[in-house]
């Protein structure tokens, strides 16, 4: 019946082979029963049907084979009237095999004969897939995807997560921030920041570019200026952090400090970090592109100021816990419980990890800071600092964005780079 699928020869003699043996045990009203059933099936007069069921049910070699019909010159045509349009399949290659082959013939590309031409204007789609299967093509290699941190050091960083609940300070997220704008191309600006889990406090640097000597630069920065000691630095999978230069000099600051990283694609492991991202960066720099060195040092002047209004000032609040509750439409919700909201300074003196001197030093210095000022001074600078013209050339010297301030009193100079006067000292101007 038409619409119905053709039974292939060789699924008609699985299928006769089948029926054999049920016709040889059937009787003479069901063999007549058996033969209408094959006949409807099959399609075969029912004589042939009958001396198939006598004999052996298989497929006899041809005594004399076909000559070729479609040699070597039409294989050739065909060829090159395939490469020509980058192989496409059998059933898209027949309606315009012979005008393509004439086209090409026009253009000097194949010899062509009258003889082909007809057998081109007669192969059928069957035939001519049999022929594209068994052809060499010389399609362009597609290149290897880059490989995914699949590195030595990468394997010796263990992949984990820190606890929502962790209950002790030190525990860093680290990611890196960046500042392109709308375009990728050359060096930019980037944000290091380094955040703590349980206490919220955050150190920002900027550093220009991706290279191991402004991230080790950030990492020292921030190192120096950190109150308290780092037991744990959780970072993406970026190679700017999996790569030997990194891990070792990671040893070196934070030498009591295990190394981890998150899951491949996994932003919600390093979720801490993340939210900081918007919060306390993209909230006062929003996408704009950044990329002088000019703009490193004022965007480092920036986060000085913003170092004290987040960490002394700015309150932020925790998950304490955890339950389950239904709600009006009986719906089961996980209900998150949040702490007392404190700012980052009094979460640490709660914790008691602050050396007696940093404590009273970082608490003197909240007391003298008008709060008010600070942010007026914060928002000035950050007119000061898009006012900055862009980069006329791409490349940027990159070592002296590094200003790294010398001595033991390595907070205060930090914080009151390039001989500002300290805030706490004058509180009514701006800096």
């Amino acid at each position: 019946m038409e619409g119905e699928e053709r039974m292939t020869v060789d699924d008609r003699y699985k299928y006769l082979r089948r029926m054999q043996k049920r016709y040889r045990k059937a009787g003479r009203k069901l063999r007549g029963e058996l033969l209408d059933e094959m006949e409807a099936v099959t399609g075969l007069h029912r004589k042939s049907l009958v001396r198939l069921m006598r004999g052996e049910i298989w497929r006899q070699k041809r005594t004399r084979e076909r000559g070729v019909v479609y040699g070597a010159a039409v294989r050739g045509v065909i060829g090159q009237v395939a490469r020509s349009l980058s192989y496409p399949g059998a059933e898209r290659l027949r309606p315009w095999l012979a005008w393509t082959a004439r086209h090409l013939a026009q253009h000097g590309e194949v010899a062509l004969t009258a003889e082909v031409e007809a057998l081109l204007e007669r192969i059928s789609v069957s035939t001519l897939r049999r022929i594209l299967r068994d052809m060499p093509r010389d399609l362009p290699r597609p290149r290897p995807p880059a490989p995914r941190n699949r590195s030595a050091v990468a394997a010796e960083v263990p992949i984990t997560r820190i606890p929502w609940d962790v209950g002790e300070v030190g525990h860093m997220e680290v990611d890196l921030v960046h500042h392109s704008g709308p375009t990728a191309a050359g060096e930019y600006v980037h944000t290091l920041q380094l955040l703590d889990v349980h206490t919220g406090w955050s150190e920002r640097v900027a550093v220009l570019g991706r290279s191991y000597l402004v991230v080790q630069h950030g990492v020292r920065y921030s190192a120096y200026r950190l109150p308290f000691a780092v037991k744990e630095l959780h970072v993406d999978n970026g190679l700017e952090f999996l790569n030997a230069h990194f891990l070792r000099m990671t040893k070196e600051v934070f030498p009591q400090a295990r190394l981890s990283r998150s899951r491949p694609y996994h932003k919600n492991d390093n979720r801490y970090v993340e939210g900081a991202n918007r919060t306390l960066v993209r909230r006062y720099l929003g996408r704009d592109r950044l990329d002088t060195v000019a703009h490193v040092h004022m965007l480092n002047r920036l986060y000085n100021q913003l170092w004290l209004y987040d960490n002394f000032f700015q309150p932020v609040q925790r998950l304490r816990g955890k339950e389950m509750r239904v709600n009006g439409e009986g719906k089961r919700r996980v209900h998150r419980i949040l702490d007392e909201a404190l700012p980052p300074l009094d979460r640490l003196l709660r914790a008691q990890v602050l050396d007696p001197t940093n404590a009273e030093r970082l608490l003197r210095w909240r007391e003298a800071i008008n709060v008010m000022r600070l942010r007026e001074a914060i928002y000035a600078r950050i007119e000061a600092l898009f006012a900055l013209p862009l980069a006329a050339e791409r490349r940027q010297d990159v070592r002296k964005s590094l200003l790294l301030p010398q001595g033991e009193d390595f907070l205060s100079q930090a914080i009151v780079p390039d001989g500002e006067i300290p805030w706490w000292e004058c509180t009514t101007s701006h800096p």
